[in-house]
């Protein structure tokens, strides 16, 4: 197994895990705020970026665990977006003495069932394949991307949508992810690091629901930025690597408490 990764700045290691649709490219606005004052180490998983195309049912946590080992890190912050939080969370429930602590950035979750709404979308997305400037149009009009393609940011967006689409119907030969069971919905509040939950305002109501899932964690914080969509990681970078500093410091005040 081989993921390409890059690693910037000393200190504590940070590892941070992108969504899907993209490639570690997604990172190139916080990474250089985060690197003033911890270890940052980015990758793309596998099918996306630099990595390997899919050829065969994958564990996304499992290329995680080989690639911190690779790097001789016995214990990392994990700070995860979309996708990449499911895998961040799932991996704190796997190997719960290799997180120091956990990230999670408008995260997917196993197990949960989504929202009608999301599903007719997501539906009419894949109908478009195999054409993928179809397929990335119809994906980046979702309401969740709004703020981004509205932005400066909508083509930096747009192209790395392309590459991992035109990567997907290419050279993938396998679509199937393996998740740990029982799924991570049920075992939330097994998760005994220090947790925090970001999102935009401008999401689904299904990551809403995933947020109260979520308060099922021990030391959990939210915090909401708001005018962000599900991209903030580029839209927001700064504003973000800021809010994830101050809470692996222990500096946070919890921006939205839900649990009050």
């Amino acid at each position: 197994m081989e993921l390409f990764y890059e690693i910037e700045g000393d200190g504590s290691p940070i590892v941070m895990i992108h969504s899907g649709g993209v490639d570690s490219r997604v990172w190139r606005y916080m990474v250089p705020e985060l690197a003033q004052s911890f270890k940052v180490i980015t990758f793309d998983g596998r099918g996306t970026g630099r990595s390997p195309a899919m050829q065969e049912p994958t564990s996304l946590v499992e290329d995680l665990r080989k690639l911190l080992e690779h790097l001789g890190l016995d214990r990392a912050t994990l700070v995860g977006h979309s996708m990449g939080g499911q895998v961040a969370t799932d991996f704190t429930l796997s190997y719960p003495s290799m997180v120091e602590q956990l990230v999670v950035i408008a995260p997917s979750l196993t197990g949960y069932v989504y929202s009608q709404e999301f599903t007719n979308y997501m539906t009419s997305v894949n109908a478009a394949a195999p054409d993928i400037s179809k397929l990335v149009e119809l994906s980046l009009a979702g309401p969740i991307y709004r703020a981004t393609m509205a932005s400066p940011h909508g083509s930096f967006l747009s192209e790395m949508h392309a590459h991992y689409m035109a990567r997907v119907f290419t050279e993938w030969r396998c679509f199937e992810v393996l998740w740990p069971e029982p799924p991570t919905i049920e075992r939330l509040e097994k998760i005994a690091v220090s947790t925090l939950f970001i999102q935009g305002t401008i999401e689904w109501p299904d990551m809403y629901n995933i947020a109260e899932h979520f308060k099922r964690v021990p030391a959990i914080q939210f915090a909401e930025i708001q005018g962000a969509d599900h991209m903030l990681v580029i839209t927001h970078a700064k504003q973000l690597a800021n809010c994830i500093q101050h809470f692996i410091l222990g500096e946070l005040d919890n921006a939205v408490d839900p649990k009050k």
